[in-house]
């Protein structure tokens, strides 16, 4: 009974060590964006509005947005021209289907990857997931938010809704942004991550 009541507080411990430790990293993206954007030359924002920001807003950090799920690749995709907000295309591919549980339901979201990206050593394991769901034009940007990824080495990925952000045309119209497909819509409230933005 002694050594049961044992990994059961151990298990606990970890438990909450990995919780912080998730806090933690989530609270640090979320001031890195801060200073990106009010940082001139890396913010998305134009001259006035950066003058007047003073921080994005998000939604209270909730790591049952934090979630593991299963990386199906699809290495015969073809590229194909992803629309934009302006006339430009992104060549993209989708690199593969996630699938995952969320509060209790499946969900499944293609990941792709951009031909371009493919080239650049910075970028050449870069996946990049964009969504939509129901909060968005309520409490997020109507036209769904990304998230960014890398391939991992097996078929696991953690994804972290809480990292989820918005499209830097939703900031300033003179930037290009991928429009996100209509089949990576899921029919939840994604209540975690940039709400949408609101200026001066």
């Amino acid at each position: 009974m002694k050594q049961f009541l044992f990994f059961i507080v151990l298990i606990s411990y970890s438990l909450n060590a990995q919780n912080t430790e998730d806090l933690k990293e989530i609270k640090a993206h979320q001031e890195e964006q801060n200073t990106q954007f009010m940082t001139k030359g890396k913010s998305p924002l134009t001259e006035v509005d950066r003058k007047y920001f003073t921080g994005l807003e998000f939604f209270d950090i909730d790591l049952n947005y934090r979630v593991e799920a299963t990386l199906k690749r699809t290495p015969n995709a073809s590229f194909f021209n992803m629309k934009t907000t302006t006339s430009r295309v992104s060549e993209e591919r989708i690199y593969g289907v996630l699938s995952f549980i969320l509060k209790g339901n499946k969900y499944h979201l293609n990941v792709y990857q951009g031909k371009k990206l493919m080239t650049e050593d910075a970028y050449k394991d870069y996946l990049f997931l964009p969504f939509l769901d129901d909060t968005n034009s309520e409490t997020t940007y109507g036209g769904g938010r990304y998230m960014d990824l890398k391939i991992p080495n097996g078929n696991k990925i953690i994804l972290d809704f809480n990292k989820a952000y918005n499209p830097y045309c939703s900031y300033n119209v003179s930037y290009s942004c991928p429009i996100v497909p209509r089949e990576n819509y899921i029919a939840v409230k994604i209540q975690a991550g940039v709400k949408k933005y609101k200026d001066h």
